[in-house]
């Protein structure tokens, strides 16, 4: 055979060889990245439902602070009505 069309069968073999070795490793990259997608939007769905959660504790003191100064204010109302009459 020609010299030249041993070196461009040598050649075709290993760039096809290179081509997919390079294929597996984008395929590895890409079920890495794919995982990495999925942990954060995990982490975010995570952190959503910790806010939720903080800020429903957070509405129920503010609505227990505010109960209570109603409660003050009626205490302070009632006291000075009492301290009027007498």
């Amino acid at each position: 055979m020609d010299p030249i069309a041993l070196t461009i069968i040598g050649v075709s073999i290993t760039l096809t060889i290179v081509l997919v070795i390079i294929g597996i490793q984008i395929a590895f990259i890409l079920k890495e990245f794919r995982q990495s997608v999925q942990k954060s939007n995990k982490m975010l769905d995570d952190a959503g439902k910790v806010t939720g959660t903080v800020s429903e504790g957070v509405t129920s003191a503010a609505g227990f602070v505010n109960g209570i100064r109603a409660g003050l204010s009626m205490i302070t109302s009632i006291q000075k009505k009492g301290d009027h009459h007498e």
